[in-house]
């Protein structure tokens, strides 16, 4: 059976303070947590209206709690925006408060606009591009998974932690072949970033990867992900209705004007406004959408196509009951250990 989990930006919708979209997404791991998915990552993304997650370490802090079993991580911290001694620190502590559970998936994009991403400090130089493999294997040594190809002797000098335990999970992200073949090269887990549909190439993303794959102390074979975006609804007109925010969403971003997310009525008002046709015409919703067992047979299309060792979904949707009806029929539909139990 291929592993489930869950992909969350923290939406926030407006009417929301940031506290209630908080308190959602405590409510969304916990479901997802009982209903036996897998891991729950959160993105990072900063200067937007719609999304809160913007320091994926402190969110995973505060979201976490209550929960028992399911993987928590980023997906992903944006490390150029960071020291990876800093990024090593913050995981460690959550090693900490969730033992033998955490996940790092790292991104080299900034995560937002340009002037954003040079409030962040972050260089914008080709040498930071090319300093990022070397940020990865830095970040990785903090936290005890010293690859051979970085000086060690910087690790006798320099830990993340008093105590680290267990060694996070270190995922590389991206949505290009450069990610892919890092990934692979370095020996590390890879996970593809379909859910942005960016007309890219997931098929040709995982392949580069495998073919690329070296073995490591930590991972012996490859291992792939795969995400989507996906709304569940008892009917494709009315999951159609409901993801309208979702192609807002889309809208504002491709015209560099993000609002919170609007509800479905404000949203269908919107779409027959919309000042430019030729963006409304490129921005898409989510990608399967529709009652469970059709976005569910996608999902396994997509899963079986792209040889996807684990699947990760972006439930959208303007409000909670929505994003939680898609991580609850999904759950059933792919016959998670609890679901059945739960539905009972």
């Amino acid at each position: 059976m291929t592993a489930i989990s869950v992909l969350d930006l923290i939406p926030l919708n407006a009417t929301q303070t940031l506290a209630e979209a908080l308190a959602d997404s405590r409510a969304l791991v916990r479901r997802a947590d009982a209903l036996g998915y897998s891991r729950y990552w959160v993105a990072e993304h900063h200067n937007s209206g719609a999304i809160a997650s913007t320091s994926p370490a402190v969110a995973l802090a505060h979201l976490g709690e209550g929960t028992s079993r399911i993987r928590l991580g980023s997906g992903g911290v944006m490390l150029p925006n960071h020291s990876p001694l800093v990024i090593a620190e913050q995981f460690a502590l959550l090693e900490g408060m969730y033992p033998g559970r955490v996940d790092i998936g790292l991104g080299r994009a900034p995560g937002t606009d340009p002037i954003t991403a040079r409030a962040l400090r972050r260089d914008m130089s080709r040498e930071t591009v090319d300093r990022y493999p070397s940020d990865v294997l830095e970040l990785a040594g903090y936290l005890g998974d010293v690859h051979e190809e970085i000086d060690a002797e910087l690790f006798t000098k320099l830990r993340a932690a008093a105590d680290v335990a267990n060694v996070p999970d270190i995922w590389l992200l991206g949505s290009s072949l450069y990610s892919a073949e890092l990934a692979g090269m370095l020996g590390m887990a890879y996970s593809y970033a379909n859910h942005f549909a960016m007309n890219g190439n997931a098929v040709e993303a995982l392949d580069h990867y495998r073919e690329h794959f070296r073995p490591s102390a930590r991972l012996s074979e490859p291992k792939a992900m795969v995400s989507a975006s996906v709304l569940v609804a008892d009917s494709l007109d009315e999951a159609r209705r409901l993801d309208l925010p979702t192609r807002v969403f889309k809208y504002q971003l491709f015209a560099g004007n993000i609002g919170p997310t609007m509800s479905p009525d404000d949203a269908a008002t919107f779409s027959q406004r919309v000042v430019n046709a030729d963006i409304w015409h490129r921005a898409s919703g989510s990608q399967y959408v529709g009652p469970a067992d059709l976005v569910a047979d996608g999902l396994r299309r997509l899963v079986q196509v792209t040889g996807a060792d684990e699947l990760i979904v972006q439930p959208n949707g303007y409000d909670l009951p929505t994003r939680q009806r898609s991580v609850d029929d999904l759950a059933a539909e792919f016959e998670l250990p609890a679901a059945a139990t739960m539905n009972e």
